[in-house]
């Protein structure tokens, strides 16, 4: 019953902190006259929203066992540098696409 309580839970987190975060990003998007490429933000934002659930959020659900550990340190970098890049790339090719069409 854990695991059940613990996955519903895993989905709310992603499909409500995502939704919100994927809206506020995709208005800035529009805002910079972004018009493609969003789907990269909403990316970004769903591999930072699992570098938190496996680094913080895991450890106070109901879920209590096995497989509890934190993501190694390399991996959380890795996964959040890869993010910021992806957040980063629609303005970019938004205007690289405006130079050369």
């Amino acid at each position: 019953m854990k695991v059940l309580l613990e996955l519903l839970r895993i989905i709310l987190i992603f499909g409500i902190a995502g939704t919100i975060i994927s809206a506020i990003v995709n208005g800035i998007y529009i805002n910079m006259g972004v018009t493609q490429y969003g789907w990269l933000g909403s990316i970004a934002i769903l591999l930072l929203l699992f570098v938190w659930y496996r680094n913080k959020l895991q450890f106070s659900g109901w879920y209590s066992g096995k497989g509890k550990e934190k993501l190694p340190k390399m991996v959380s970098q890795i996964l959040i540098m890869c993010s910021l890049f992806l957040l980063g790339v629609p303005p970019v090719l938004s205007v690289l696409q405006m130079i050369f069409h």
